[in-house]
């Protein structure tokens, strides 16, 4: 069975000059120039969309590296200051009598 397949793939074809079949032009089975302008166009938008996601997922990583570091950052002063509750209340004062801001 092998062999059969291997002397179908070497075989040529009995035709190697590759002409069309009679009835059919070169514009019905090429894209011609308008499919290439289209398939040009799509490439080209695939890769704007493909470069603003990426750019859109790294901003997101990043927000959320900032708010991780954030958040430690104001754990770890909660820690030093006293005890979690007192340090978490939202009408906590920074010394000069106005709310403390963040």
């Amino acid at each position: 069975m092998h062999q059969l397949i291997l002397a179908l793939t070497v075989t040529p074809s009995p035709d190697p000059t590759g002409t069309l079949r009679p009835g059919l032009s070169e514009d019905q089975v090429t894209p011609g120039t308008w499919g290439f302008v289209l398939t040009a166009f799509i490439v080209i938008l695939t890769t704007f969309l493909i470069v603003d996601m990426v750019r859109r997922i790294r901003r997101v990583r990043y927000r959320a590296q900032v708010e991780e570091a954030r958040l430690a950052a104001e754990a770890d002063e909660a820690a030093g200051e006293g005890s979690p509750a007192e340090a978490g209340s939202p009408t906590e004062e920074n010394g000069d009598g106005g709310p403390r801001t963040r």
